[in-house]
């Protein structure tokens, strides 16, 4: 069992993404190679990826990162420039991400 509050002063970001239906094998094999290097990041407390078990097509992403600066630091990474951005993203229908807090 994972021990929330060492989250709490943590920064939430969640992710869905819609693939395009005939990208849904290369964005799996994508985020396989992506997750492991996201999660051994210094500012990463988790990092999951799930895909919908009824809509194959669509993931949500649960990231817990130690604050702003560490997900700022995730976005520059080179794994997140060239996997996410230079190549799952043209794979995705739909991209929504928002920031959360802990109440």
């Amino acid at each position: 069992m994972v021990d929330l509050n060492t989250f709490r002063d943590g920064l939430i970001v969640t992710a869905f993404w819609e693939a395009k239906p005939e990208e849904v094998d290369a964005l799996v094999g994508i985020i396989r190679k992506f997750l492991p290097q996201a999660q051994r990041e210094p500012g990463v407390k988790a990092f999951q990826i799930h895909q919908s078990l009824t809509e194959p097509t669509k993931f949500f992403f649960y990231e817990v990162f130690k604050d702003e600066a560490a997900f700022a630091e995730h976005q520059q990474s080179e794994h997140f420039k060239t996997l996410i951005v230079g190549q799952a993203v043209p794979k995705l229908a739909k991209r929504e991400r928002s920031q959360h807090k802990f109440v």
